[in-house]
């Protein structure tokens, strides 16, 4: 057997923190999870996992352990135009290849559409899904579509040392089955590697992100609709996956991580629901930050935990390394902090105290313990982003929904916040960031 652990990571898309059964949602929504709250019931359950405001500079955060902020990818940018990690950039694929590990991903990749930036450039030894987003699966249903101005999309595969290839046009017939393909994919991989060598698998799901479509299989079966079909698809796949594992003897050497890129989705008819928090993804609002984190390993990572400590998605790369033994990159500011010897139980509080959250180029809030500051205040996208002259302050254990302004009565934390901001803004001088659309060949002073 091997002695490294082996790793899955699954990725929901725009999955928000009121949709599981677990975190209060599930059935409430119209859509039972068993199969994600079992996992919940035999790992760890976070309460306060915080990630980016949206699916590019989470990913590159995930992948980098790095804030977008520094890497260049802070929005998602169409197609033809430059986007994503450049090559310099070292991923958590590329230290679990460095230590020969096999590596797939199966899913949605957004962080580079060109050769040279594509996951089989990356560190992936095999690729299969989509370089960008699922909402351009509408291209071809939509009003005045030029396909000799902007190329379809399609669905791509791509092995290392190898020309990626177009597979299926990823229109919204293939915008339904493709997380079936990905699911299947993932679960011959883990058959094919589990007894040979340790592996990293990455599974970026497209649900779900909008057009919230189910697989026809699962179309009606919610008789709540699409969105509830497509949650009860996202359960029923990440549990094929769990059964992959465990059926190939693997149970016990293997993390098993279930994660979500950002808060739901704010456009109708597909919006979601951040449960007990206010905001959808794009703000600085605790439901964009706050998704659902489970991570499973048996004997190591207690089961049936439920913990609220502070956890940022930039900390999965030093962790990850850590507990599989990879080689750190040293010539490099790495933000996510090892969260290793807190996830085995071996202390009782996370090392992670706060965190500045930008969106694009602007520092939006701060998080500090059980306080929130907000120097933009923007509780929905585009509806006008108001610039503070004094910010907002709330108590978020108090006050969850961010509606009571503190300042007054628990000002004494405007020092430690600030000190908090400044020292970030001091690492950006001493580390200057990778312009967004940098070139491959840009090398950060």
């Amino acid at each position: 057997m091997n002695t490294q652990p082996n790793v899955v990571l699954i990725l929901a898309d725009n999955l928000g923190w009121g949709e599981l059964g677990c975190y209060g949602g599930g059935a409430l929504r119209g859509a039972p999870t068993p199969r994600i709250d079992a996992l919940a019931l035999e790992g760890t359950r976070f309460l306060n996992f915080n990630v980016e405001s949206d699916c590019v500079p989470t990913r590159s955060a995930l992948m980098t352990g790095r804030h977008p902020i520094r890497t260049g990818a802070i929005q998602s940018v169409p197609a033809g135009l430059p986007q994503g990690i450049i090559p310099w950039e070292k991923t958590i694929a590329e230290l679990f290849s460095d230590a020969e590990y096999a590596t797939a991903m199966y899913g949605k990749w957004h962080l580079g559409d060109k050769e040279g930036r594509y996951p089989k450039d990356k560190g992936f030894d095999e690729w299969y899904g989509i370089p960008r987003t699922t909402n351009e699966s509408m291209f071809f249903d939509s009003i005045g579509y030029d396909e000799s101005i902007v190329e379809p999309p399609y669905v791509m595969e791509g092995t290392k040392g190898k020309p990626a290839e177009k597979k299926e046009l990823y229109d919204l017939e293939m915008r339904r089955k493709i997380d079936a393909v990905l699911t299947e994919r993932s679960c011959e991989f883990i058959k094919r590697n589990g007894n040979k060598k340790p592996f990293f698998l990455y599974v970026p799901l497209t649900q779900l992100h909008f057009p919230t479509l189910p697989h026809r299989e699962f179309e009606g079966v919610s008789k709540h609709g699409d969105f509830a079909d497509s949650l009860i698809e996202m359960d029923a796949r990440v549990g094929q996956i769990i059964d992959a594992v465990d059926q190939n003897n693997l149970t016990e050497n293997t993390i098993f991580i279930f994660a979500s890129d950002n808060g739901p989705e704010y456009r109708r008819p597909w919006r979601g629901s951040a449960g007990m928090w206010t905001g959808t993804y794009h703000t600085a609002m605790e439901g964009a930050l706050r998704v659902p984190l489970i991570i499973r390993w048996p004997n190591k990572i207690l089961a049936g935990k439920v913990t609220n400590e502070m956890i940022h998605v930039v900390d999965l790369f030093p962790t990850l390394a850590q507990l599989a033994n990879l080689e750190m990159p040293k010539d490099r500011m790495i933000d996510g902090l090892d969260q290793s010897q807190f996830l085995v139980g071996k202390q009782e509080k996370s090392n992670r105290e706060g965190f500045v959250y930008f969106i694009k180029t602007e520092l939006r809030a701060a998080k500090w313990r059980d306080w929130k500051m907000h120097f933009v205040w923007e509780v929905e996208p585009n509806a006008g982003a108001n610039h503070l002259e004094t910010p907002y302050l709330f108590n978020i254990v108090q006050d969850p929904k961010e509606e009571s302004d503190v300042n007054s009565t628990q000002g004494w934390v405007r020092g430690p916040i600030r000190k908090m901001v400044i020292n970030f803004q001091n690492s950006l001088k001493e580390h200057p960031p990778i312009p967004p659309g940098a070139p491959d060949d840009f090398q950060p002073k």
